[in-house]
Parts: structure tokens; C-alpha cells; sequence
């Protein structure tokens, strides 16, 4: 029997059928009619000398030779798809995509993006906000900044900076509550996106640093921390904020952070790509960048005694 392929046409049909389970979703994404791609189908069958699906009344299930030519079939398809894509990242060079989180995305990089363009105008520069850990090369993403404890294993990865937590308020509500004892009967806010961090960096903790018993908390709780920070800027309660995120606020006046004592943690942001393509034009050019800008943003901060939650 030869082992002479099949056309590739006939084996992209049989692999989004058999993906489908649908001969007429399957025409819909390929963009041809049914019957062309049953003609595709069969076309393989006479290749292979067996059917690969049985035809139901309305719908169709693989043959035990179409499940064995379906894995390999897909495999191989996603191998190809992944060498095309590699292969046009290389052929836009000029093209820089980065993921970071929505808060860190809206509250440090959206500000400051336009002093890059400023700088890189050959560099096309798109962003992808979102708190999903990405396939950089399915993704077609070439850097992210992730914020969290690592490891980012088979990545080039450093850190950019780690955050500290504390209360953060307008000037008008903190003429109000002057006190950390005070705080227990504020409107507190909720930042619940750092939920994940163990030990947990929170009201409760910071109360605890204070030398408090913490009461029962309640308040307004946000699954976003730039949405807490919004609803404090607002004048709607008192945030446990990280001063990355605030660190704007601080800056111009509109939050202020007025107690010595904050919250520090082993969770960190960090620069993550690909191995090697730190070395890549437009990769260094952003993370040089990033470096310069963060330097500024933490030389702003206001100082403060760090307390590490793991030892409250």
C-alpha cells in the first residue's frame, strides 16, 4: 500500500469535520458549499480505501480509521499553524503586541503610551488588557506583564516592581477618619482581584499590622482594583489600594495615603516574553521604556513602613 498523502485540501476538510462533528459547519468555516467539501471528504476515503465518518441521518461519527487519522491530523495542523505565525511576526517586525491587566493597563500604561509613540513612531504598538495567562505564540503576543508570584517557567522573566498595599482616600474624607481605629467605621472598599494573594493582603491584615482587632468588615467590594481605585477617587470610601495603581492619584493630590504603615507581599509585577526575544528591537525598546517609566512611578510614592503579611 503507498504512502502517498492525501491532497491537503482533502485532509483541512476531513480535519474541521471531524472537529465539527458537522459537515455543514465545517463547509461555513472553510468557506465552501457542503458539497464540495463532501466531495473533499470522499476524495479522502478513496485515498485511504475506508470511510472516515459514517453518515447518519443528521449527523456523522467517525470511523475507528477516521479516529485514528484525527489526532495526527490536528496535531499537524496546529504545527503548521503555529510555524505560519512565527513566521509572520518575523515579517512584521515593526509590529509590538503586549498583555497586561486592565488595571495596570488603565491606571500606568494608557497614560504614558503616548510619550512611546512619541519616541518609536516606526514602532506599531497594540495592547491586549486582560488577566488571562496568554500562548505568546498562539496569541501572537510578544510581551505581557503579569503581576503574581511566578514561576513563569520556559520565559524570560524579571521583575519590574513589587507593590505595597495600604488605605488610600480623598483629602476630604481623610480630615474625616484620622485615625486607624477610625477606619473600622468607614465606607470601606474592596479591591477582590488580589484575593489570590496567601497570605492575603487585605483590611483585615493591615488592621492586624495596626495593632487592631479587626471587627466584622463590610463595604463595597470590586472584581477589578482600577474600578476600587475609581470608586475611592469618587469619594465613595476608603480602598485597600496597591501604590502602583494609585500611584497617579498620590501624585496629583485626588488620593492620599496618610498612615506609616503598609502592607508589602512576595507577589511582584514582572516582564515576561518569550526566551530570547527580550534581545528582539521593539521588545528591548518597550522594556526599556517600561523600566524608565516604572523607576519614575515608584520615585513618587510617598515612603512607608513595610510590613510583610507573611509575618503579621
Amino acid at each position: 500500500m503507498s504512502d502517498r498523502l492525501p491532497p491537503l485540501t482533502a485532509l483541512r476538510a476531513f480535519e474541521a469535520a471531524a472537529r465539527h462533528m458537522s459537515f455543514a459547519q465545517a463547509a461555513a468555516e472553510l468557506h465552501v458549499t457542503p458539497a464540495a467539501l463532501s466531495f473533499q471528504i470522499k476524495s479522502l476515503e478513496e485515498h485511504l480505501g475506508a470511510p472516515v465518518f459514517r453518515r447518519l441521518n443528521r449527523a456523522v461519527e467517525l470511523t475507528p480509521e477516521g479516529v485514528a487519522l484525527q489526532s495526527g491530523v490536528q496535531e499537524g495542523f496546529d504545527l503548521i499553524l503555529t510555524a505560519w505565525r512565527s513566521a509572520r511576526r518575523q515579517a512584521q517586525s515593526n509590529i509590538l503586541t503586549v498583555t497586561a491587566g486592565p488595571a495596570f493597563t488603565a491606571k500606568v500604561l494608557a497614560p504614558r503610551l503616548f510619550e512611546f509613540a512619541q519616541a518609536h513612531p516606526d514602532i506599531d504598538l497594540r495592547f491586549s488588557a486582560s488577566l488571562r495567562l496568554v500562548d505568546f505564540v498562539r496569541d501572537d503576543i510578544d510581551a505581557a506583564v503579569r503581576f503574581g508570584y511566578g514561576p513563569d517557567e520556559g520565559l524570560y522573566s524579571r521583575v519590574l516592581m513589587r507593590d505595597w498595599f495600604a488605605p488610600m482616600m480623598t483629602p476630604a474624607l481623610a480630615k474625616v477618619y484620622d485615625t486607624p481605629e477610625k477606619l473600622c467605621t468607614a465606607p470601606l472598599i474592596f479591591d477582590d482581584s488580589v484575593d489570590f494573594l496567601r497570605p492575603r493582603a487585605d483590611w483585615a491584615q493591615w488592621l492586624r499590622a495596626n495593632g487592631i482587632a479587626p471587627p466584622k468588615l463590610t463595604g463595597s467590594h470590586f472584581s477589578h482594583a482600577d474600578h476600587a481605585v475609581d470608586a475611592a477617587l469618587a469619594g465613595g470610601g476608603v480602598v485597600m489600594a496597591r501604590s502602583t495603581l494609585a500611584a497617579g492619584a498620590l501624585r496629583d493630590g485626588q488620593l492620599v495615603a496618610p498612615f506609616d504603615i503598609a502592607l508589602s507581599t512576595d507577589a511582584h509585577f514582572r516582564f515576561v516574553c518569550p526566551v530570547g526575544h527580550e534581545k528582539k528591537p521593539q521588545v528591548a525598546a518597550f522594556s526599556d521604556w517600561l523600566d524608565k517609566k516604572i523607576s519614575a512611578l515608584v520615585a513618587q510614592l510617598p515612603e512607608k513602613q513595610l510590613i510583610p503579611v507573611d509575618q503579621i
